[in-house]
Parts: structure tokens; C-alpha cells; sequence
């Protein structure tokens, strides 16, 4: 099987950044003044890693005929000064589901396994967390708020 390979362009001008991505565009971050309307590289970093770890789930589900109705991933990342990098990152994983605990544990371990950003955050990065259910009511939207 041949690598799997990925192509992204980013351009910056007068403090504002663009990255595409196929018929995608994401508003980057990249001024020296912080941008509250776009994603600094830290945070396109955590979102990067939400995605691989929502996307491994919904995965291993199919492969295993799971049923998971939603997925929210919640994250925190701590960067160390010197030198500069993301010293820890702490997850929560929230599923909607009615499977198993077992089953729900088998799906944690193969969004670990198997994810292609998670392993490579995982190899430079203290990566902890765990994954819960995700009550009806905040999959709806409900009562789900904000997170820092």
C-alpha cells in the first residue's frame, strides 16, 4: 500500500492568514497581535487532533457496527516556554452512544491506535484523557456549554 500523502497552502498578508485544503479554507492566526477571529497554530494543532480522534471513532464504529449518534472532544493544551512546545495535552472524548462500556472502551483504544495525528501528538506530546458518554440532552445541544 502506497503512503498516503496531504497538501495544504498557506498564505499571509498584512497579518492575515488563509490555509487551503482542497475545496476548503481556514482563517489562520499568524499576526504578531493575537486574531480572535481565526485559529493560532496551537489551537489549529488541538483541532487537527480533535478531528483525528472524532474521525478514528466514527471509524472503528463502523468497522464494528457501533452505533455513535455524536462525538464531542474537549481539549486543554499547556505550552512550556523553553523550549517552546506543547509540553501536555489532556482530552475528553463524549460519545453519544447506548453501547457498552466495554464497547465504548474499544473505541478509546482504537482512536489511539490507529490515528495518524494522534500517534505522531502522542510520540512528542504527554497525551492524556478518557472517554465518557455524552448525555442525550447535550448532544442536542441542550446544555452544553463553552469550554475554556
Amino acid at each position: 500500500m502506497a503512503d498516503l500523502e496531504y497538501f495544504v497552502t498557506s498564505k499571509f498578508a498584512d497579518g492575515a492568514g488563509q490555509a487551503f485544503c482542497k475545496d476548503a479554507v481556514i482563517p489562520l492566526d499568524a499576526a504578531l497581535d493575537s486574531r480572535s477571529d481565526a485559529f493560532n497554530p496551537a489551537e489549529l494543532l488541538l483541532a487537527a487532533l480533535s478531528a483525528c480522534m472524532t474521525k478514528g471513532a466514527l471509524r472503528a464504529a463502523k468497522l464494528n457496527n457501533f452505533n455513535i449518534r455524536a462525538v464531542e472532544v474537549r481539549l486543554k493544551g499547556t505550552r512550556q516556554d523553553a523550549p517552546p512546545r506543547m509540553a501536555r495535552i489532556e482530552y475528553e472524548m463524549l460519545v453519544d452512544t447506548d453501547e457498552p462500556d466495554r464497547r465504548l472502551d474499544l473505541i478509546h483504544q482504537n482512536v489511539l491506535k490507529f490515528g495518524t495525528v494522534t500517534s505522531t501528538v502522542a510520540a512528542g506530546t504527554k497525551l492524556t484523557g478518557k472517554i465518557t458518554r455524552l448525555r442525550r440532552e447535550e448532544a442536542l445541544g441542550t446544555t452544553v456549554t463553552a469550554q475554556p
